[in-house]
């Protein structure tokens, strides 16, 4: 496989997605399936299609499914195919449960099943971690030790693997939360979902150990699919990615660092920032009383930059550049290893510098806004 391989993917992706978003768009104006500005957290001032996953869901399957069922080049020695299989079904039950909150704006309780039953058909397909790196120490921590073989498939043996199990639940889980609580701009979660999977696509071919043409390759094509969204999806925002296609990022950047074997931390590097203010909107709404995965209010990271004065683009922009300069870090940092609790100090550090920023301009904005 060469340059002209994954440059094709890119072009056969984005061309899907450009022809579906625009289909789709058309689809959500006609039920009116829109969402509408009727509350303060809502920042777009008329009402605008939602239904993003379907396009998402209709694009990314379609060449996927093209490149593992009719070229192979997808079915290498990484991924098997119950894995394709996995992710689609899993994309599958998180487009249908989109659909239905972008309908009918499911409560919060109802919302949080399709992530759950997209994550179990993942794992049952042979989606799991098997081991992570030791956060106090050298090497690594093993996850597959207590193994329960179900059956055996064409030569496949099917099992549930406990703790990898449970670990590859909850960081699926957390990916998911994290770009669905991050899709507050127009443009962020299919900017920072393009950012990412760019590394992945990096990391995957200049590995020390082997090179993984077919992890380049479903990069490149989750790549072309949300650049081809994002022409829809810029501010201002023509079609928004609604709760299918916010969650349905996570999902796909979850699983793809997954079955790499190796972008786990990566992918953990690149969302830091997100997943650090998911976490924090998880501490701020137990220390409130209120469900961790109630419905969105306004005081994530995003939002703050927006009080600070930021316009739309710009502030997008800076958490593009955020991703970016953390993206190289772990670019860089993945030959040499990286010691874990320093990771989590030094993203920690930056997001606060972050917050004290803001909070200091946004007082100064107050200032102006009063004279």
């Amino acid at each position: 496989m060469n340059s002209y391989d994954f440059i094709m993917a890119l072009v056969i992706a984005f061309l899907a997605s450009i022809i579906f978003t625009g289909i789709i768009q058309w689809l959500a104006k006609k039920l009116r399936i829109v969402d509408k500005p009727n509350s303060e957290r809502k920042i777009h001032k008329k009402p605008v299609p939602l239904l993003g996953g379907l396009a998402i869901f209709l694009s990314f399957n379609l060449v996927v499914l093209f490149y593992a069922l009719i070229t192979n080049d997808l079915t290498g020695d990484t991924i098997y195919l119950k894995n394709i299989l996995g992710i689609s079904l899993g994309t599958l039950i998180l487009m249908v449960g989109g659909v239905l909150d972008d309908k009918y704006n499911l409560k919060s309780y109802l919302q949080i099943i399709w992530p759950i039953l997209a994550i179990i058909a993942v794992i049952v397909m042979g989606v799991g971690i098997d081991s992570v790196t030791n956060p106090v120490g050298d090497g690594v921590l093993s996850l597959d030790t207590h193994v329960f073989k179900l059956f055996w498939h064409n030569g496949i043996l099917y099992k549930i693997t406990l703790l990898a199990d449970v670990f590859t639940f909850f960081w699926l889980l957390g990916m998911i939360y994290t770009t669905k609580l991050l899709d507050g701009l127009d443009g962020l979660v299919s900017g920072v979902t393009i950012i990412a999977a760019i590394f992945m696509f990096f990391v995957a071919l200049n590995r020390g150990d082997i090179i993984q043409y077919d992890i380049a390759l479903l990069a490149m094509i989750l790549v072309g699919v949300f650049a081809g969204f994002l022409v829809f999806n810029w501010n201002p925002a023509s079609i928004f990615l609604g709760e299918g296609g916010s969650t349905m990022a996570g999902f796909l950047l979850g699983s793809i660092s997954i079955i790499s074997g190796s972008k786990v931390g990566v992918t953990l590097m690149l969302l830091s920032i997100p997943v650090l203010d998911f976490l924090w909107t998880i501490i701020r709404r137990l220390m409130e009383k209120r469900s961790p995965f109630a419905s969105a209010d306004k005081k994530h990271l995003h939002h703050r930059l927006l009080d600070a004065g930021f316009p739309v683009k710009k502030a997008v922009a800076f958490l593009y550049l955020i991703s970016i300069a953390f993206g190289l870090l772990a670019y860089y940092f993945q030959d040499l290893g990286w010691n874990v609790l320093g990771t989590i100090l030094l993203v920690m550090v930056v997001f606060m510098l972050i917050l004290a920023y803001l909070y200091k301009r946004q007082k100064e904005h107050a200032k102006l806004d009063l004279n």
